[in-house]
């Protein structure tokens, strides 16, 4: 419930200003009641048109006035990146510091790859390369020949030499049932 003091601020205030004809004002208390999208309020065709015409050259306005995607005014320069920084002054002694941790650094690379433990343990890591490679290769030859597929497949051969050919692979490839 709305009181007429509602509708005195409604005629007063130059913002919230409506028109008096359409508010109902009496001494006894009265309801305003608000129109949603959801349910419209009964309208004039003048409204309607208006409404219509106006939404119909907004919508125009919007696709006609928008300019494709561009980089920019500035898309054909350089950036920032481009640019060299200032140059910055040599500190003597820290010069000096960073040659003698680079020389400390090489000389004990060289020092440790030359190590027999580094070399034992490259020489056993390509063994185990090959080995494991070989392991896996052989791991999918016997399980190509027990499904009937790839290069190891036992396709065409009776049930009796294909169990005799998966022994055969599994014992060269040291698996055990």
């Amino acid at each position: 419930m709305v009181s007429s003091s509602v509708s005195a601020l409604f005629r007063f205030h130059p913002s919230l200003h409506i028109p008096h004809t359409n508010l109902d004002v009496h001494k006894r208390p009265t309801t305003v009641v608000v129109c949603s999208s959801s349910s419209p309020a009964p309208t004039s065709p003048r409204h309607v048109l208006l409404q219509t015409s106006l939404s119909l050259a907004a919508s125009a306005a919007i696709l006609l006035g928008s300019n494709p995607a561009s980089a920019g005014l500035l898309s054909g320069s350089t950036g920032i990146e481009s640019v060299p920084g200032p140059e910055l002054p040599q500190i003597d002694f820290l010069k000096r510091f960073n040659e003698e941790n680079q020389k400390k650094y090489a000389e004990n690379d060289a020092r440790f790859r030359s190590t027999p433990i580094l070399k034992e343990l490259l020489e056993k890591s390509k063994l185990n390369k090959e080995k494991n490679s070989k392991e896996i290769q052989d791991k999918y030859c016997i399980r190509g020949a027990e499904w009937g597929v790839g290069d190891c497949s036992a396709e065409g051969m009776t049930p009796d030499e294909k169990d005799k050919f998966i022994a055969m692979l599994k014992e060269e490839a040291g698996v055990k049932d």
